[in-house]
């Protein structure tokens, strides 16, 4: 029997606390691929530069000063928890060795939420409001053209069906498609104190962990969303609608989408446009020369 002490309570949450540990290695994380991490110091930062993609012009007389748009878009931290209860019988009887492998998938579910937050925000980008005012998948992005009349641009391209969804994605640039914000990494605690109202009133020793951070977006232009079915030619349209692009006043973009993610129900098909040799043609007739083998990488998701 394990005499319940200071001593051997520190001796327990050190041990509970290297399996909290050991848990965080264990998801494999996939959101960095297609999110930019940004600290954060404050319980909300505002991104109105969103509104600009500049690029570079000859100089001559002044510089020509790129405000920062009066869009507004701030992503809040959230603040997240996750808690255990062992009951202190568990304690006294030696069977807290049971609650390690708990302690141990804690850490696991810490690790892979911001997966959930990034793959969740995603999922929901046709209704979840960008920098822009408009859903970060829509039809109705504003962009001026080459004689400074607004008009729209889309970045989705969906049936009428409800098929499953697939996204290309550009990721090589500093600032991904979407946004994950860190205000506060996870911090294992406990609650042991006999005078702690868990113990006192019901017995409970508490271990848990906290968090604050959230996701948000970034630019719209790098990111086209699709529930076609995945096909050589739908694919293909996608690209083809992000690589030709233009920003305000007709300015080419140079967007160059280089990953496709797609959810677990369409790996294989996925796997199959990125890097067979041959295809069946538009009529189904014959194989031709596969023009999409390497063109894009591939992320299957395991939160889409």
């Amino acid at each position: 029997i394990m005499q319940i002490n200071n001593a051997n309570l520190k001796t327990l949450y050190t041990a509970f606390n290297a399996a909290f540990k050991a848990g965080l290695g264990q998801a494999a994380s996939q959101y960095g691929q297609i999110a930019t991490t940004v600290p954060s110091t404050t319980s909300a930062e505002e991104y109105g530069w969103l509104g600009q993609l500049p690029g570079l012009r000859e100089w001559l007389g002044d510089r020509v000063v790129h405000g920062i748009g009066n869009h507004g878009y701030t992503i809040k931290n959230k603040p997240f928890e996750l808690t255990v209860g062992v009951p202190r019988t568990a304690i006294e009887d030696d069977q807290y060795g049971v609650y390690t492998p708990l302690m141990q998938e804690m850490g696991r579910a810490v690790e892979a939420h911001p997966d959930q937050l990034v793959f969740g925000l995603l999922k929901d980008g046709r209704t979840q409001l960008c920098y822009d005012g408009q859903p970060f998948f829509s039809a109705t992005h504003k962009v001026l053209n080459d004689k400074g009349k607004e008009v729209n641009v889309s970045n989705v391209s969906d049936d009428a069906g409800s098929g499953p969804s697939w996204y290309v994605l550009e990721t090589r640039r500093a600032l991904k498609p979407l946004i994950f914000q860190d205000r506060k990494k996870p911090n294992f605690v406990a609650l042991t104190s006999e005078t702690d109202e868990n113990v006192f009133k019901r017995a409970q020793y508490v271990y848990g962990v906290d968090a604050r951070r959230n996701a948000g977006f970034g630019f719209w232009q790098l990111a086209h969303a699709s529930n076609k079915p995945l096909t050589a030619d739908n694919l293909k349209a996608a690209i083809t609608a992000m690589e030709t692009q233009t920003g305000d006043h007709g300015r080419p973009l140079g967007i160059s989408p280089n990953l496709l993610v797609v959810p677990k129900a369409l790996r294989f098909t996925a796997n199959k446009l990125l890097t067979a040799e041959l295809l069946p043609n538009a009529a189904g007739t014959a194989t031709e020369s596969n023009d999409l083998r390497g063109a894009l990488d591939l992320l299957v998701a395991d939160w889409l």
